[in-house]
């Protein structure tokens, strides 16, 4: 499906989740190079994307999403009535989850041409144990804190109890 071993490993695992991963070309600019959302897919031009960490974030914006409107969701994803800096930062922290799920560097996640300059920080604060974003998916039913975690007997986060919100 794509030739970047990279690209296909993430593609791989969000189709295997629920959230449909399709090679294109895309003629139009797209808010990230090379990934495109349309009608809660996600378009990928291997030839224009630059960074494979990004389809993880995308797809954390999709997987926050209430399945209701996930299908409607298109180009810069905006979840109508919610807190788009909540979302945000969830959809952060879903991308930190599934990368470690995988097994990738956080470096693929934050690499230097992401999060505003940011990037190092975020290395930094997930590399602590601070999860910005988290308890906002634990809020969803998607993942457990600590003492959540320990009540229910489940890992905690960043094991996820649910990939994609219902």
């Amino acid at each position: 499906m794509f030739q970047d071993e990279l690209v296909s490993r993430i593609a791989g695992f969000l189709n295997e989740i629920g959230i449909e991963v399709v090679p294109a070309q895309l003629e139009q600019d797209s808010f990230l190079p090379g990934i495109l959302v349309l009608n809660g897919k996600l378009l990928v031009d291997e030839t224009k994307l630059i960074y494979p960490g990004d389809l993880l974030h995308e797809a954390g914006h999709l997987a926050v999403a209430p399945a209701d409107v996930r299908h409607s969701l298109s180009g810069e994803v905006m979840i109508p009535g919610a807190d788009m800096n909540a979302v945000e930062a969830q959809a952060t922290a879903w991308a930190y989850a599934a990368s470690i799920n995988l097994g990738l560097d956080t470096r693929v996640l934050f690499h230097e041409g992401g999060y505003r300059g940011q990037s190092e920080g975020l290395i930094f604060t997930y590399g602590a144990g601070v999860y910005p974003g988290a308890f906002g998916l634990q809020e969803l039913g998607m993942t457990a804190g600590r003492e959540m975690a320990g009540r229910l007997g489940v890992a905690e986060y960043p094991h996820m109890l649910k990939w994609m919100r219902e």
